[in-house]
């Protein structure tokens, strides 16, 4: 009886562990979707609460790259930045934007990871020398902590470049189909800037990294009166080819008068084939990767399957004899 019970208890365990799983999968992606476009939502009141700010009070400063964060504190922080080190401090802060990093106190940090990660791996590689058992030579040394100091100086600046890369990718996946919603947008009779902010509004489940920054745009373009400002300052905050061209394509249709829907029209196209091309070259680079992890796990084991009975039989009829 008791048996019983607890067999009836583990299935009632088990069906009720299953039901929470199956519950927890399928609501699971809404929350996420809430969660994207709750973030899009902040991101975006407060680029355009900062540029209310900015315009409220006279601090916008012209020819400088547009921020995402509080006017404020952002151009107070960009000077400090240029009074330590000059256009470094520029070339870091464009770095941040790229790769997606808001903070206006984020390039003083970076600076300060550049300065202290070098001693860190330099003490872990006086660790290392002090612990060996080898004796080793002072150039060696030297080598050590030498190569410590500079990969230690490298490090946040690699890192830094492949999250902007990632970010980058990313974005040029997805903007040929933005530019294609744009585009019936635009032939509808909308105005560009509304166009931008209903695309943003549409894409920001399936790229909410694009769907943020064209949010961002939309938001720039409303507030500034500036469309030629505020799409360079899109260029060189999100810094991918296919950004690029958009804002270059976008302000030379205003300045020449040409069509808009045209343009888009294009430079869609442009980048749909520019995708196809890199996926083929993907696909073309896939067989010489192949070739070594075939050599080394896909043959031995081929031999073995293969030569492995005939090696058994020949032990046995060796051992009979």
């Amino acid at each position: 009886m008791e048996f019983a019970l607890d067999n009836q208890f583990l299935i009632t365990l088990i069906s009720a562990l299953a039901a929470a799983g199956s519950f927890a999968a399928f609501a699971l992606p809404f929350m996420k979707k809430t969660e994207r476009k709750e973030h899009f939502r902040a991101v975006i009141e407060k680029r355009r609460k900062a540029l209310f700010e900015a315009t409220r009070e006279g601090s916008i400063h012209k020819g400088k790259p547009g921020s995402n964060v509080s006017a404020r504190e952002s151009i107070a922080t960009f000077y400090k930045v240029q009074q330590m080190a000059g256009k470094m401090g520029e070339k870091i802060r464009e770095k941040m934007m790229q790769a997606g990093i808001r903070d206006p106190k984020a390039p003083i940090k970076f600076m300060i990871a550049q300065a202290v990660t070098p001693l860190i791996l330099c003490g872990f590689a006086m660790i290392f020398i002090a612990g060996s058992e080898k004796e080793i030579s002072n150039i060696m040394r030297l080598t050590i902590l030498l190569a410590a100091g500079i990969a230690g100086y490298k490090l946040p600046d690699i890192l830094l470049k492949n999250t902007a890369l990632k970010r980058q990718q990313e974005i040029n996946l997805s903007f040929a189909d933005a530019l294609d919603m744009m585009l019936i947008c635009v032939q509808g009779g909308i105005g560009l800037e509304q166009t931008i902010d209903r695309v943003a509004h549409e894409i920001v489940e399936s790229s909410p990294t694009l769907a943020e920054e064209l949010g961002i745009l939309s938001a720039e373009m409303a507030m500034l009166n500036d469309r030629r400002k505020a799409l360079q300052d899109f260029a060189r905050r999100v810094g991918s080819g296919a950004a690029k061209s958009f804002a270059t394509t976008l302000v030379q249709a205003e300045q020449y008068g040409t069509s808009v829907s045209q343009a888009m029209r294009v430079m869609a196209d442009e980048l749909r084939e520019s995708r196809m091309a890199l996926a083929e070259q993907k696909a073309a680079s896939l067989p010489p990767k192949l070739t070594v992890p075939m050599i080394l796990f896909f043959l031995p084991a081929l031999f073995i399957v293969i030569l492995g009975p005939a090696g058994i039989q020949a032990s046995h009829a060796g051992m009979g004899g």
